[in-house]
């Protein structure tokens, strides 16, 4: 019984190691639609703020886009209760860099996100900025942004 309870404790040993080990975080050069698909939090702060003092925080669902190879496309779903504002996004990770537009209507342009995407031992994290467009219809001022990527399969 001793014996087992030391092998079983060795086993686990590798385990907890590489748990307690500091993640290093990378810029991949790509990141296809696959690793960029699924559900992202999102958290918005002012260009001065603090991103522990969220202004705004959301849900971010993205798909592989149906008309670009290598994009996605999804909904943003910001704020709460009846506040809740809804827009469609698309863009893509290209050469570690970040660019998405953002739409109220699906027509218009209210906003342009660009940033750096990052992989910290396997979890994804994009942080930038969110600048209002020059032809949005109510724009809103230019705020910092957090996604960082659900973990498991959503």
């Amino acid at each position: 019984m001793r014996r087992a309870l030391t092998t079983l404790a060795l086993g686990l040993l590798p385990a907890w190691a590489t748990a307690q080990a500091p993640t290093t975080c990378t810029v991949p050069d790509q990141l296809p639609p696959a690793r960029l698909s699924g559900e992202w939090s999102a958290h918005f702060w002012d260009e001065g703020g603090s991103p522990e003092r969220p202004r705004d925080s959301g849900v971010l669902h993205l798909e592989r886009h149906p008309e670009y190879a290598g994009s996605v496309r999804g909904e943003l779903r910001r704020g709460t209760g009846e506040r809740v504002r809804r827009s469609i996004v698309s863009g893509d990770v290209t050469d570690g860099e970040f660019h998405f537009d953002e739409s109220d209507d699906g027509v218009g342009m209210a906003a342009v996100w660009s940033g750096v995407a990052e992989d910290c031992g396997g979890r994804l994290i994009i942080t930038g900025t969110r600048r209002p467009s020059e032809t949005a219809r109510a724009p809103e001022p230019a705020l910092r942004f957090r996604l960082e990527k659900a973990p498991g399969w959503r």
